[in-house]
């Protein structure tokens, strides 16, 4: 994957983001767009060779769209500042993001914003053995990767069935479950960009399986 040139284009495309240009240089986006999915095709192997219950998801499948929803976001640029991608994408769990921009790279996943049911879901696993996730969370590799979940929208009191007092009050309060670790433009034209992103899957995956438990049983 060359990322210089994927870096190049975005950097280009958010100087000039308007379907005009996009439109006179939608060739290049289809090569970077080509080979950014042939890259993601290669990764979603090697993911699958280091976890046994990896769900396959081709490039194409995982690929988000580089349009901005305009119609919830109507302020935003036309296009994005970054190519972004969802793999181990089992229906109704939660995936691992990967995205490549300009702004901001990361990789992630858990659950942001999820429906009420699912919501409910984790915050009943909590509830039933929140000292596990704790466990998970309070790792100090876990810590040192991702840090804290991702700050996003809580309750100022515990939800609707739940005691303010309850132990886990604090995780319950949340809305988003979900963590991030940065990535750096050096770090992602290295050469072992790749064995980096393995290595923050798996640092990753008991986090993902807890809620992914949470919201099938």
């Amino acid at each position: 994957m060359n990322f210089n040139s994927l870096f190049q284009f975005l950097t280009e495309l958010n100087q000039n983001n308007s379907k005009e240009w996009m439109d006179g240089n939608r060739k290049w986006y289809k090569e970077v767009r080509d080979d950014y999915i042939a890259w993601l095709n290669e990764l979603d192997v090697a993911l699958g060779a280091v976890d046994n219950e990896y769900y396959s998801t081709p490039g194409k499948k995982g690929i988000n769209r580089i349009n901005n929803n305009l119609m919830f976001h109507p302020n935003k640029p036309i296009y994005k500042d970054h190519f972004g991608a969802g793999l181990d994408k089992a229906p109704n769990t939660a995936d691992f993001y990967i995205e490549i921009g300009l702004g901001q790279s990361m990789l992630a996943g858990g659950f942001w914003r999820p429906d009420p049911k699912t919501l409910r879901s984790i915050r009943e696993a909590i509830d039933y053995d929140g000292e596990e996730f704790k466990k998970i969370l309070n790792k100090k590799s876990f810590k040192d990767t991702f840090g804290e979940l991702v700050v996003d929208e809580t309750l100022k009191n515990a939800p609707k069935g739940f005691s303010r007092d309850h132990p886990h009050v604090e995780l319950l309060r949340h809305k988003t479950f979900a963590v991030m670790h940065p990535l750096s433009h050096k770090e992602i034209l290295k050469d072992d960009f790749k064995e980096k992103i393995l290595s923050v899957y798996m640092e990753m995956l008991p986090f993902r399986r807890y809620l992914n438990k949470a919201v099938t049983v």
